[in-house]
């Protein structure tokens, strides 16, 4: 199949795709059609063929989807057959959180350390993994393969430290700092604002009361 641009929306919908999928399958459903899936995720089935044609389509004429080749064959385009390692900066209360969170492992997603400033949690133990000092990241990012950085840490300190995961070869960061990161165009950022989901919750309850 040739290469061809995947607008952001698509893509921003795939994950949904693959959660209903996995739970589709995990109930031993192998067969569902657009129509079935679109009430069940209450977007339009005309919406969910559209999607799916931008890599190749999947499905057939009186016979929907199967499936568990479908939940696999979006697995692969999300690069979820691959195993990614990570590395989380920050070991407050979100990043243990993140730490504890076992969905990621089953996911590819392999957190291999943790790093904090702090003395106070340098040395704690967090689900088998030690914290180690900030000054250990490039010597650690060297020795294990690192492809994402999470940074669960302030502002002030994010802008600097990402900085410094560019020069250490970081392919991917993904940030819970409340700051948007300057870094160059092969870096994957994702920024994740957790008040920015808040205040958008917000609003969709003013603008919805009656």
């Amino acid at each position: 199949m040739e290469s061809k641009e995947i607008s952001r929306a698509v893509i921003g919908r795939l994950p949904r795709y693959y959660r209903y999928l996995g739970e589709l399958n995990d109930e031993g459903v192998e067969r569902i059609s657009s129509s079935e899936l679109s009430s069940l995720m209450k977007v339009t089935a005309s919406q969910i063929r559209q999607d799916l044609n931008n890599f190749g389509g999947f499905g057939q004429q009186g016979y929907g989807y199967n499936v568990k080749y479908l939940y696999d064959e979006i697995g692969s385009i999300l690069g979820l057959d691959k195993k990614h390692n990570l590395i989380l900066i920050g070991a407050g209360n979100l990043g243990q959180a993140l730490a504890n969170y076992v969905n990621f492992e089953k996911r590819g997603f392999i957190i291999k350390g943790i790093f904090d400033k702090s003395s106070s949690v340098q040395g704690k133990v967090i689900r088998g993994i030690t914290v180690q000092p900030m000054d250990d990241i490039e010597s650690f990012m060297n020795e294990n393969d690192i492809d994402i950085a999470v940074l669960t840490i302030p502002k002030n300190g994010a802008v600097d430290i990402a900085g410094k995961l560019v020069k250490y070869g970081i392919k991917g960061i993904w940030n819970f700092a409340h700051v948007d990161l300057n870094v160059p165009d092969h870096i994957e950022v994702e920024n994740v604002h957790l008040s920015e989901s808040l205040m958008r919750l917000s609003y969709n309850l003013s603008n919805n009361l009656k």
